[in-house]
């Protein structure tokens, strides 16, 4: 059985929990570059980590009625031989748990993922971040040696 819609309330003190959950992270945690909040009425955050494979990360976060979504988005589509491009992020998300590569707009390559808003806390959302972080640090640069190899040889 699908879990019952927060009500807007509902939405909106959750939405101001994770805004104080992710400034505290950010506080404690220096990967944590930045953190922004959309200012469209969207309850959505942008959260950019630094990284040693890919200079930046941005996860984005978007509380939805029952989930809250997470992206990142992890390179445009390949110039070469993006068949196996493709299938290499596939092969990876069989070691993936609560994240998934995905094709998105203009075939480029993200990281997705949801979970359930019932019990959402500050860890959950520190998990998350990891994951998209510790995800990202170890794909990165074998899928780009894949998909730009002919542009990494210039």
């Amino acid at each position: 059985m699908a879990p019952v819609p927060a009500s807007p309330s509902d939405l909106d003190a959750l939405a101001e929990r994770i805004a104080g959950w992710l400034e505290e992270l950010q506080a404690d945690n220096p990967l944590i570059e930045a953190v922004d909040r959309d200012d469209t009425g969207v309850r959505r955050w942008f959260v950019r980590l630094a990284g040693e494979e890919r200079d930046h990360t941005t996860v984005w976060l978007h509380l939805r009625q029952r989930t809250l979504y997470h992206e990142t988005y992890v390179l445009p589509a390949p110039v070469d031989e993006p068949g196996r491009f493709y299938e290499h992020l596939l092969r990876r998300n069989m070691g993936l748990h609560g994240l998934a590569f995905a094709v998105g707009p203009e075939d480029a390559a993200y990281l997705v993922g949801e979970v359930p808003i019932e019990g959402l806390d500050r860890d959950r959302v520190d998990e998350l971040l990891g994951m998209h972080h510790e995800t990202v640090e170890r794909c990165f640069r074998p899928a780009l040696r894949l998909g730009f190899a002919s542009l990494l040889s210039r």
